[in-house]
């Protein structure tokens, strides 16, 4: 069916619902994830090397516009050959994971194999996909199976990716600079690493999210390796001037001295006396007591 004139161009007819939709509801507001993930394959071919995952993450944890932990661990574990790096709200990654984990286990002792990585990707997915992006959570899947290695990407709303080299994070546009500017086939792993930790610093430091130091994890057959803190750019250096002055330096004209302790005296009734609101009388109809027939010792 051929096109109309009119129905030639851009279609402007949502325009005006939207401008009501925006007066009359709230719009979601954007969050930024604030961090920078990384993860590439390696390995095979003419490197001599046997094929392998390498997975990189920063360790800044921001809260707003403060930095709220310089050194949190982003690669977190799903099974032995199996780490997954995370991206959003720390709190959502930590228990996903942990969560994921536990079901991987459960899943390979019910099995009797261990879990593969796709079956990791899969429970993710279908997790995050139930709750539609509210769970704020990005995360880089990366292990080696009886397959072979694999990489793959989840989103929160629940959508997947599997490259050779993957990144993800507010920082992840310069992490993607350096990997297609330098990324090759069959990599030896410490070609990998030093890659993967070049793409973890451009997003370091220029990306406000990201920060602190470098954090890698290398899966292959043999087992995983972590490299906790490999790299740590932003240590704080000497401060130029020491700003501790000794005592004397900064003279007074008077000295004061005033005594806080406070002393009060606190009258008390001695035993036998007459409280107040009692008489002399016992079991009078007046006074505290006395309509219940006490006896008041006089």
């Amino acid at each position: 069916m051929a096109a109309t004139a009119s129905q030639i161009g851009f279609d402007f007819s949502n325009y005006a619902r939207n401008e009501f939709l925006g007066v009359r509801t709230a719009l979601p507001k954007a969050t930024s994830t604030g961090t920078t993930i990384v993860g590439l394959k390696y390995g095979g071919g003419d490197s001599g090397e046997e094929e392998g995952i390498c997975l990189g993450a920063d360790t800044r944890a921001t809260a707003g516009p403060i930095v709220a932990d310089k050194n949190c661990e982003k690669i977190h574990y799903l099974t032995s050959s199996i780490r997954c790096c995370g991206a959003g709200t720390a709190a959502d990654t930590e228990y996903v994971t942990n969560l994921m984990s536990s079901n991987l286990e459960l899943h390979s002792l019910s099995s009797g194999r261990p879990a593969r990585v796709v079956t990791a990707m899969t429970m993710l997915k279908q997790y995050l996909y139930r709750y539609q992006g509210h769970i704020g959570a990005h995360l880089v899947v990366g292990g080696v199976d009886a397959t072979g290695p694999h990489l793959f990407t989840v989103h929160a709303h629940g959508s997947t990716d599997k490259l050779p080299y993957v990144t993800m994070g507010s920082g992840s546009l310069n992490a993607m600079a350096i990997f297609e500017a330098n990324y090759k086939e069959h990599m030896t792993r410490q070609e990998a690493i030093d890659l993967v930790a070049r793409a973890i610093r451009s997003g370091v430091f220029n990306d406000l999210g990201s920060g602190s130091n470098v954090d890698v994890c290398v899966i292959n057959k043999s087992g995983t390796e972590m490299l906790r803190n490999y790299e740590t750019p932003n240590e704080r250096g000497i401060k130029s001037r020491n700003y501790k002055f000794r005592r004397g330096t900064t003279a007074w004209l008077k000295e004061n001295v005033r005594d806080l302790i406070v002393s009060e005296e606190v009258a008390t009734v001695g035993a036998g006396k007459a409280q107040p609101g009692f008489t002399d009388k016992p079991a009078m109809t007046g006074g505290v007591g006395g309509a219940e027939g006490m006896d008041l010792d006089v």
